[in-house]
């Protein structure tokens, strides 16, 4: 067998040679015209997004054949590698298949605008580095500039795949069971499904935000760059630098603020301060929109639908939804002191114990909740799979699972806004369960088990 893998290796380097070669050998000699002479667009098509997921889907497959032929994948590690080639080639054919993509184009006109010396479009809704560090691949055109997040995303998607294992080991999850519920968790995945249709940024900012936990209190420098990076890219999380405040860990501040402030000076220098000006002009912008919209799914978007139905004025649904707002900070405080008085998700420190309830508050404390959001409940959900040990409480996290991360996106009211119920439940679930520190015993049972699968 293990000759056979060296050999099928040997052929796929063959090919892969050969493929490369006739392709720079034809467009020496014929140019682009030669070589469109050998691919064909299919209607509907993105051709660039063809040719990136195909190439990406036979790289994995050499590198699948030279793990196998070199006896890299063993009992010990056979499950989370199996799990990695599954969701990468699942969602490399899945996209594949798109044919329009979103968000990116916000960027790119983003991007542009710096580029020629304008204002950041309204459309914009970020910190300036995005767009920044986007401007330098302008000349790339459209297609050049969708080609490039789209692989960006699908490499932040596989550093998702072994974060997400590793901060639920940090949280007492078993690696086999960790895998188990990470692979589970990414096959089946609206938000996720959103953020690469989109090319959004969320799984960038999620794997910065894991980075940050994962470090933590290890190397403070790491940790407070990478969360400070992801402030920069999103915003929303600067929530969660308050569960780092309750750790009074005065070097990760200073990291943090000295990073924050360095990393906020790169735009400046390339573009001046207007971009700052231009980000604060169009998060205020946002707060009066005066509309709904069914795939925004926050309180403000809610509560402005019903205007009509009950009289009642914009000034007044404002009022009501900063009285939501703070209700829910509230909320989220006192879930989160009780979460780190019981301990309830770790041992550790009380970062661990204090962010699950942040990422609640973090998500719909937003003034525009899209459906790709949940990525950042991800944590929220997950480890409360280890607490949970009452069937009316299982009842409650499935509801709130499937009307989060498996109902499909649709524009059905009030349906679509049970993604704004969603988180709430979670959080009400943080206090019911707070004091469950110790994992229920399907979950002892599952983390002292072992699935072993024999190589040979």
């Amino acid at each position: 067998m293990k000759q056979t893998l060296k050999r099928a290796f040997q052929i796929w380097i063959v090919l892969t040679i050969l493929v490369i070669t006739s392709l720079f050998a034809i467009y020496l000699r014929n140019g682009m015209d030669g070589i469109n002479l050998f691919i064909q667009q299919w209607p509907l098509s993105n051709l660039p997004i063809t040719l990136a997921s195909t190439s990406l889907t036979w790289i994995l497959l050499g590198v699948l054949i030279h793990l196998l032929a070199n006896e890299k994948i063993n009992k010990d590690n056979v499950w989370i590698t199996a799990g990695f080639f599954l969701i990468l080639f699942l969602y490399l054919n899945i996209f594949r298949e798109r044919f329009r993509y979103g968000d990116y184009h916000y960027y790119l006109e983003a991007a542009t605008a710096l580029a020629n010396g304008q204002t950041l479009p309204d459309t914009y809704l970020y910190l300036p580095l995005w767009a920044t560090l986007l401007q330098f691949l302008v000349p790339l055109g459209d297609s050049g500039v969708l080609v490039t997040l789209w692989i960006f995303n699908i490499i932040a998607l596989s550093a998702f795949y072994f974060l997400l294992i590793k901060i639920l080991k940090r949280y007492n999850f078993s690696q086999n069971l960790a895998t188990f519920i990470t692979i589970l968790f990414l096959l089946i995945n609206t938000p996720l499904l959103r953020t690469l249709g989109f090319v959004q940024v969320n799984l960038l900012v999620m794997d910065l935000i894991i980075l940050s936990l994962l470090t933590y209190p290890k190397n403070n420098f790491l940790s407070a760059l990478t969360l400070a990076l992801a402030v920069h890219l999103k915003t929303s999380p600067a929530v969660l630098v308050l569960a780092f405040l309750l750790e009074f860990n005065w070097k990760w501040l200073i990291w943090f603020a000295i990073t924050f402030i360095l990393i906020g000076l790169f735009p400046i220098a390339i573009n001046g301060t207007q971009p700052y000006f231009d980000y604060f002009n169009n998060a205020f912008l946002l707060t009066q929109i005066p509309d709904t919209n069914f795939h925004d799914t926050s309180f403000d978007s809610f509560l402005r639908f019903l205007n009509p139905f009950f009289g009642i004025q914009i000034e007044q649904t404002r009022i009501i939804v900063l009285v939501l707002k703070v209700l829910l900070l509230i909320a989220t405080l006192f879930v989160m002191t009780k979460n780190i008085q019981q301990k309830s998700f770790s041992q550790a420190n009380k970062l661990l114990n204090a962010v699950p309830s942040l990422f609640v508050f973090m998500t719909l404390a937003s003034p525009i909740v899209w459906d790709h959001h949940g990525m950042f409940v991800t944590l929220s959900f997950l480890l409360l799979i280890k607490r949970i040990d009452n069937p009316n409480h299982w009842l409650l996290f499935a509801s709130a699972y499937f009307l989060e991360f498996v109902l499909p996106s649709f524009d059905f009211f009030p349906w679509s806004y049970g993604r704004l119920l969603a988180p709430l439940i979670i959080l009400w679930l943080m206090f019911a369960t707070s004091k469950n520190n110790e994992p229920t015993k399907f979950i002892q049972t599952m983390n002292a088990s072992r699935f072993h699968w024999q190589i040979k």
